[in-house]
C-alpha cells in the first residue's frame, strides 16, 4: 500500500459504495434529513419513560442563555430548591446567577494574575503558560469553585441583581477580559525581566484588578453590599427583611454547610485508581478558597450515593458530557438515542476510559438530578433539571437512562452523610495532583 491515496483506489471505493443499494438509500436519507434525524431512534423515548419513583417537587426551569454559567445555575438550583420548600416560596423564585458570575470573573482575574506571578521563570512557549493564556476567563467552573465564591461573597435573590445583556450573552465581555488578561500577563513578565520585585508587581496587580472590576461593573452592574429582601410566599404572606448583606442572606435563608458536600468522580483510566483522591494544579478562582478535591469511585457507587441523596429529598449537582447521544427534541439522554453504527455501517464505540484518554469525552456541562426510578432495587432512569430554558427538552426537563449515566456522567456532589465508611476514609488521603489539562480539570 502506497503512502498516498491512488486514484485507482478511489475508483474502487466509489464502485464498492454504489454497488450496495442499502448504502445508497442511507445516502438519500442523510443528505436530505441530516445525520441526527436519520439516526434518531423511535424506540429510545419509549424505553425511557418520563416517570420516576423518587422525585423532588419541581421548580420552574431557568435559562443560562448564551453563557457558560451552567455550574452556577446548577448550584443555585440546588440551593433555591431548599429555600423554596423551607420558606414556602413560589416555584419561579430564583437566586442571582449574575451576582456570582461577577465575583467569579473578578476572582478568576486575580487567580490568573497570581498564576502569572508564580510562573515568571517559565518560557513563553511553555505548555502551562499557553494553557493559562487560553483558559483564564472561561465562563465554566466546578462545584468547589462555586463554594469558594459563596463562602466569601454570599448569595442574593435575582431581583436584587438581575440579568444583563452581558451575563446572558457573555462572549463579548469574555473576549475583552481575555485581551486585558493577556495584556497584563505581558506587562508583568516584561517588568519582571526589567528587575521589578514580586512586591512591586503585586502593587501593579492591584491596579489591574481595579480595571477588571470596572469592566465587570459596566457589563454586569455593581453587586450589592446590602439590600432589603421582600417577597410574598405561596400563602400570600409578605416577608420583609431589611439591611441584609449577601452573606447574611445565605446564612439565614439557605443555611447549607457547603463543606459537608464532596465531589465524587468516575474516571476509569489507568492513572486514577478508585478510592483515591485528586486535585488539579492551577485550577480555581478564589485564592485561599476551597481547593478542588475529587474522590474517584466505581460508577455504581456514584449512583448509590445520588439515589440516597434524592431519597432524602435533596437534589444532586452533577457534571457530564451532555452533548453525547443527546436528543434535545425528546428531552432524552440515552445510549439508544441515535443508531449511528447501523446508519453508517461501522462501529463508533470506545469505552469510557478510552474516551477520556483519547480526547473523545470530558465533562462539559453541569445540571441537577431531581428524580430517579428504582425498580427491583435497581436504578433505571433519572430526572434532570437543565438550565437551557423551557424551550429545550420537555419544558426544560430531561430524562437520563441509567446506561447513559454510566457512560457520560463524571461527577456528582454528595453530602458526606450519604457516604460509606470506606468512602469517608478514602477522603482522608492526600490528593494526587493532576495537570490542569487533564480531562478531570475540565470546567462545566
Amino acid at each position: 500500500m502506497e503512502k498516498f491515496i491512488d486514484l485507482s483506489t478511489i475508483a474502487a471505493m466509489r464502485a464498492d459504495f454504489l454497488a450496495d443499494p442499502e448504502r445508497c438509500a442511507k445516502m438519500n436519507a442523510v443528505t436530505k434529513a441530516g445525520i441526527e434525524d436519520s439516526a434518531e431512534s423511535f424506540l429510545a423515548p419509549i424505553h425511557t419513560p418520563n416517570t420516576f419513583s423518587v422525585e423532588i417537587t419541581p421548580d420552574k426551569v431557568v435559562s443560562q442563555n448564551r453563557s457558560g454559567r451552567c455550574w452556577l445555575f446548577a448550584a443555585m438550583n440546588v440551593m433555591r430548591s431548599k429555600m423554596i420548600r423551607q420558606w414556602n416560596l413560589e416555584p419561579d423564585f430564583e437566586l442571582s446567577q449574575s451576582y456570582l458570575f461577577f465575583w467569579d470573573k473578578l476572582e478568576k482575574a486575580n487567580h490568573f494574575l497570581e498564576n502569572v506571578l508564580s510562573t515568571l521563570d517559565r518560557a513563553q512557549d511553555d505548555r502551562l503558560i499557553h494553557w493559562m493564556l487560553t483558559t483564564a476567563f472561561e465562563d465554566g467552573g466546578q462545584w468547589d469553585m462555586a463554594v469558594g465564591i459563596i463562602e466569601k461573597y454570599g448569595v442574593v435573590p435575582k431581583t436584587v441583581m438581575p440579568e444583563t445583556h452581558s451575563s446572558s450573552n457573555s462572549g463579548s465581555m469574555d473576549r475583552l477580559l481575555m485581551l486585558k488578561g493577556r495584556q497584563f500577563a505581558k506587562t508583568l513578565r516584561d517588568l519582571s525581566r526589567s528587575g521589578e520585585t514580586i512586591e512591586q508587581l503585586r502593587i501593579r496587580k492591584d491596579a489591574m484588578l481595579q480595571e477588571i472590576f470596572n469592566i465587570l461593573c459596566i457589563s454586569l452592574g455593581t453587586p450589592p453590599a446590602q439590600f432589603d429582601f421582600e417577597i410574598r410566599d405561596k400563602d400570600r404572606k409578605f416577608i420583609r427583611d431589611e439591611g441584609l448583606t449577601p452573606l447574611d442572606f445565605f446564612q439565614k435563608y439557605i443555611d447549607m454547610d457547603l463543606n459537608e458536600y464532596v465531589s465524587l468522580i468516575h474516571a476509569p483510566t489507568a492513572d486514577k485508581p478508585f478510592y483515591s483522591t485528586f486535585t488539579v494544579d492551577y485550577l480555581g478562582s478564589v485564592e485561599g478558597g476551597k481547593p478542588i478535591l475529587y474522590l474517584n469511585l466505581p460508577i455504581e457507587e456514584l449512583k448509590t450515593a445520588a439515589r440516597k441523596q434524592l431519597e432524602a429529598d435533596e437534589p444532586v449537582w452533577f457534571g457530564s458530557d451532555v452533548g453525547q447521544m443527546l436528543n434535545r427534541k425528546q428531552g432524552l439522554m440515552s445510549m439508544e438515542s441515535f443508531d449511528y453504527n447501523t446508519l453508517f455501517g461501522t462501529d463508533f464505540s470506545l469505552d469510557k476510559a478510552a474516551r477520556l484518554d483519547y480526547c473523545e469525552s470530558l465533562m462539559t456541562h453541569a445540571m441537577v438530578i431531581t428524580g430517579v426510578n428504582v425498580q427491583n432495587e435497581k436504578t433505571t432512569r433519572w430526572k434532570v433539571e437543565n438550565s437551557w430554558g423551557t424551550d429545550s427538552g420537555i419544558d426544560g426537563w430531561y430524562r437520563m437512562s441509567d446506561d447513559w449515566f454510566s457512560e457520560y456522567v463524571y461527577q456528582v456532589v454528595i453530602h458526606k452523610k450519604h457516604l460509606t465508611a470506606q468512602q469517608l476514609d478514602a477522603l482522608k488521603q492526600a490528593p494526587t495532583h493532576l495537570n490542569p489539562w487533564d480531562p478531570m480539570g475540565s470546567l462545566a
